[in-house]
């Protein structure tokens, strides 16, 4: 069986801190884990939950992955953006243009996210978060939609976007050209290998469309670190 997206991890300096304020941004609820990781929930069982994972090490460069939140209204939008600046959230200059509808912010660790204007067809339908909008190769969007087995619902001029069969969030791919690696992305992807399914055999299947083993391979706490064809860092939990 194939892996499943569990959740969009954020290398967190204050953990518990950063949860609070994507909770209060976004409405989402905590849940209970261990001690040295912190996950908010969504509010369908099916998408994917954030998880907050300590790390000391410095934010280096814009990130490679961000959030674009959706609005239902220019009201909507004001009252996310107003909302995420009382919890800590800040404005910052990435280029973007005076006449561009979206915000751009930062959240208390600063990493950045945007809240598009209402209206955005391509975003349509997709929930708050409604999408991952990543730095990428369109070899790693593919890379994605066979890992995923979640379908193509954009695939123009070498920019990607997939998007689970079930709907909701968004994951898109920019194309050429893709910034240079800093060091280890703040945000990184983590799968789930269903209880049932053979985990080598899984392990297999990702490496046989393009993933590598990464360095630290096999961490204390049961997750295998691997390499998307872009080396992006992603995890994989499951059954041992």
């Amino acid at each position: 069986m194939t892996s499943r997206l569990f959740a969009i991890c954020f290398n967190a300096t204050r953990p518990s801190g950063l949860a609070r304020f994507w909770s209060g941004v976004l409405g989402w609820e905590p849940a209970d884990g261990p001690d040295d990781e912190v996950a908010i929930l969504p509010p369908d069982p099916a998408g994917f939950r954030i998880l907050f994972l300590p790390s000391r090490e410095p934010k280096t460069g814009q990130n490679r992955a961000h959030f674009d939140l959706t609005s239902t209204s220019p009201e909507d939008q004001r009252r996310t953006v107003a909302r995420a600046l009382e919890l800590g959230g800040q404005h910052i200059d990435v280029g973007q243009l005076p006449e561009e509808g979206h915000v751009v912010l930062a959240d208390p660790d600063g990493n950045e996210f945007c809240v598009i204007e209402a209206g955005n067809n391509f975003l349509a339908d997709t929930g708050t978060i409604g999408a991952l909008a990543c730095d990428g190769t369109q070899q790693v969007g593919y890379f994605w939609s066979e890992a995923l087995r979640w379908p193509l619902v954009w695939d123009q001029d070498q920019e990607t976007a997939i998007q689970s069969p079930n709907g909701g969030t968004k994951i898109t791919w920019g194309g050429p050209p893709v910034a240079p690696k800093t060091g280890p992305n703040r945000l990184h992807f983590e799968l789930a290998i269903p209880a049932d399914a053979d985990r080598a055999a899984e392990i297999d299947r990702l490496i046989s469309l393009g993933a590598k083993r990464a360095d630290a391979g096999e961490t204390g706490d049961g997750r295998l670190l691997l390499l998307d064809p872009d080396g992006n860092e992603f995890s994989v939990r499951g059954p041992r």
